[in-house]
């Protein structure tokens, strides 16, 4: 960990520049989900009770280099106040007057907010210049945007390196997190894998292989690995073309010490509709005329053993096509069993990735995960053993 906390600096009657992720979902100008908002809460409060003073540094959708109305930061600020429960001074622009005015206007345990950050061509572009602009307004810089961390941006990667920096609370939880799950984790290690495409997901295989005990791989994804083995998956979501690559995966696991996890039965339908007739089969016995929806029973009894011998879990994407019911019962039952034995304290459990969100909260199960990255591609991205512009940057 080269990466210094809040614990590390001294903010009294400082200027510290924080940059947030808090571009969440509108609908007619109202914030319909508040969870970016409400995780960097702890940040924030700690920032002013050491005497700092926040000034938020955020991005707002894609308006790509060009000031929209529509995609201005002002709109966030009643959610902003609701959830901090503080004052929020808006500031029309992340450079310049205007946001060294709004700085300036406000009082102690007030927070600042500057303007769409990607109003500025230069934002994107990590132009050394923008970054040095917005160095001018603080004296500390501060990035609790994991979920940013990706982007070699002028906010998350080349302001990092003008001022005395550090992680926030969310940052610093994250990078933690990962750390156990990775890094140097408890072991035996699983992965869960699914999702639909193996061609979206090479990179992160190909790493994982190499680093955990146990694969688990579920979803369309699932398929072409059978497909690999030279087994038939009917009308199954199946990328036929990249049979190759799932063999040169599984041959790579071989070599690493890595037991690859495949269905051993599945349930299949004729409709990909909700509660379509169905049936579970052996994994190799796939009607022509079917195709695969979910693992079967017996895939997740096996799961579960394995979950059971492991003390690190790591998950992205469902085992099935969990949208629908009964379709989602695996993911379902293995999300379960996951809180279970994390309840239990016999697994650290990390999750991460839109659909593996939504799927264990649909199960009940996300509130008793070690932890759940709600990051994206950059949770993404660390998976595949990438170096993050944003993280290296607090670390340099």
């Amino acid at each position: 960990m080269g990466w210094k906390t809040l614990d590390d600096l001294a903010m009294a009657g400082k200027v510290v520049l924080t940059r947030v992720d808090i571009n969440v979902p509108m609908d007619g100008g109202r914030v319909t989900d508040t969870t970016r908002i409400d995780k960097i809460r702890p940040t924030v409060e700690d920032i002013i009770a050491r005497g700092g003073r926040p000034v938020l540094l955020a991005h707002f959708d894609r308006p790509k280099g060009k000031v929209v109305p529509e995609m201005s930061l002002a709109h966030v600020v009643p959610a902003l106040e609701a959830a901090l429960g503080r004052k929020v001074v808006f500031g029309a622009d992340s450079v310049g007057e205007a946001a060294a005015a709004a700085i300036a206007a406000a009082n102690p345990g007030d927070v600042v907010l500057l303007e769409n950050t990607r109003f500025h061509p230069g934002e994107e572009k990590n132009d050394p210049a923008l970054a040095a602009a917005m160095a001018g307004l603080g004296d500390i810089y501060v990035n609790d945007a994991f979920s940013a961390a990706h982007r070699a941006h002028a906010s998350t990667e080349g302001l990092a390196k003008l001022l005395p920096k550090a992680a926030g609370r969310l940052m610093e939880a994250e990078l933690k997190a990962l750390e156990a799950a990775l890094g140097t984790p408890a072991r035996p290690v699983i992965a869960v894998v699914g999702g639909a495409k193996v061609s979206t997901k090479l990179d992160l295989l190909g790493n994982l292989v190499g680093k955990v005990d146990h694969l688990a791989i579920g979803g369309g994804m699932a398929n072409t690995f059978l497909v690999a083995r030279g087994i038939e998956v009917g009308k199954s979501l199946a990328e036929r073309d990249m049979a190759g690559t799932a063999a040169a995966i599984m041959e790579k696991a071989r070599a690493s010490g890595c037991t690859i996890h495949l269905p051993v039965d599945v349930v299949v339908a004729r409709e990909f509709k909700a509660n379509a007739a169905h049936e579970t089969v052996p994994a190799d016995a796939c009607p022509a005329d079917a195709m695969i929806l979910d693992a079967g029973p017996q895939t997740v009894a096996a799961l579960k053993a394995v979950m059971a011998e492991c003390r690190t879990l790591l998950w992205n994407g469902p085992l099935g096509a969990f949208e629908l019911v009964p379709f989602d019962a695996a993911t379902m039952a293995a999300a379960k069993e996951a809180a279970r034995l994390t309840r239990e304290g016999r697994l650290v459990s990390v999750a991460g990735g839109g659909d593996t969100v939504a799927a264990l909260n649909q199960a009940g199960a996300a509130q008793d995960f070690t932890f759940i990255s709600t990051a994206g591609g950059a949770f993404l991205e660390w998976m595949e053993g990438k170096e993050l512009p944003g993280v290296a940057a607090l670390n340099a």
